[in-house]
């Protein structure tokens, strides 16, 4: 049981925010689609620059940013209806009315539900990267993806990812480049130097370097351009070994 006031912890790390008594909590979950595109002033029920973090896992960053920036609006998704349990429950409970949590793969969200230079920012923080080479074409970072990510984002857009992968870092690191000014961030995150997400405090705690980076949506490519660029660049079939492969199996 949760008690106004009340600061949870995960790990021993802190979880953004605290819980508000029952009156002043929000109600963030998206239950029932509406039909494509999403109309995000309407969904708000306000007008403000949209963040979307993809595969949110249980709202850590979502949680932390949005508490930071609330000029700003938010949206998480993930695939795994129990996380975006968890995190609606704390979103809810700290009164987060510029946060919108929903159950979707970020695939078919982005190809489907995001009108065109809509998003201000969109997170990515380590995605699967499906250690078995016969399920590489279930790698959500391809080519494709990333241009419906660069035509999502407004201009100077910013996309931001990280993982604890180097294989598939080395291929993000090649990729990211045609769609964004893209550069690597050495270090934790000022915002969260304990992790901004439970798969990079798990990570770290086992001593796995993390691998994150920025950039700017390349605003010289049409989208378009875009979609004819991605044709013709390499998926990423990499080979994924090593010692992240143990905590894949545990998450």
């Amino acid at each position: 049981m949760t008690h106004p006031g009340e600061i949870e912890t995960e790990f021993g790390v802190p979880i953004p925010g605290r819980i508000l008594p029952e009156a002043q909590w929000a109600r963030t979950a998206l239950k029932r689609w509406p039909p494509p595109p999403l109309d995000w002033d309407a969904l708000f029920g306000r007008s403000a620059p949209v963040v979307v973090d993809l595969g949110c896992g249980n709202g850590r960053y979502t949680l932390l940013s949005a508490l930071a920036r609330p000029e700003l609006n938010h949206f998480g998704l993930d695939l795994l209806p129990v996380v975006i349990r968890y995190a609606t429950r704390r979103a809810n409970q700290r009164g987060l009315h510029n946060v919108r949590f929903a159950v979707k793969d970020a695939q078919s969200f982005m190809a489907e539900y995001v009108p065109e230079a809509s998003l201000a920012e969109v997170h990515l923080y380590h995605p699967q990267p499906y250690h078995d080479p016969r399920k590489a074409g279930l790698r959500l970072v391809t080519p494709g993806f990333l241009s419906l990510v660069h035509r999502a984002l407004s201009a100077g857009g910013l996309f931001v990812t990280q993982t604890d992968n180097p294989d598939y870092w080395a291929y993000m690191s090649k990729i990211l480049p045609c769609f964004f000014t893209f550069n690597e961030h050495e270090g934790p995150w000022p915002d969260a130097p304990e992790g901004r997400t439970r798969r990079e405090i798990l990570a770290r705690s086992r001593g796995l370097r993390v691998f994150r980076g920025h950039g700017r949506r390349r605003d010289d490519l049409s989208a378009s351009q875009a979609r004819e660029l991605a044709s013709s660049l390499p998926p990423p079939t990499f080979r994924s070994r090593g010692p992240w492969c143990e905590l894949d199996e545990l998450e």
